[in-house]
């Protein structure tokens, strides 16, 4: 057996929020939508992105829901360009999302920014080189 991430569940505060920044905003497709819960749909080759209620993320793993400030997580696409990464940028903006480090050339030779979610999630769109 060959380990792979399927989905990648998000426990945020408010799931209608979430729905409308990842699928109005940012444009992922809905593959479950139930209340208290989205599953979506990142493209092809991707895992898929659930959205679920942060206190029953928590119930359902038998922890606290307590904690806040960065976790050491964040999600990544990698762009085939710099003005895919600018688009992205401006798309996740104009859905609510804060731009947290705006794009920029990095020393390395590639191109990068990120941004945070409504529930600080935090994203880093990049190109490979």
């Amino acid at each position: 057996m060959s380990l792979q991430v399927s989905v990648i569940m998000l426990g945020v505060k408010d799931v209608a929020r979430a729905r409308k920044f990842y699928v109005e905003g940012l444009g992922c497709g809905i593959d479950q939508d139930f209340p208290g819960f989205v599953r979506c749909r990142l493209g092809e080759g991707s895992s898929m992105l659930a959205l679920y209620e942060w206190e029953a993320v928590a119930q359902d793993a038998g922890v606290s829901a307590e904690g806040s400030g960065f976790r050491g997580v964040s999600l990544h696409f990698i762009a085939d360009s710099r003005d895919e990464v600018d688009e992205v940028m401006r798309m996740a903006e104009a859905a609510g999302g804060v731009v947290v480090k705006a794009a920029a050339a990095a020393e390395w030779g590639g191109y990068f920014g990120y941004f945070s979610d409504p529930d600080g999630y935090l994203w880093k769109i990049t190109t490979a080189a």
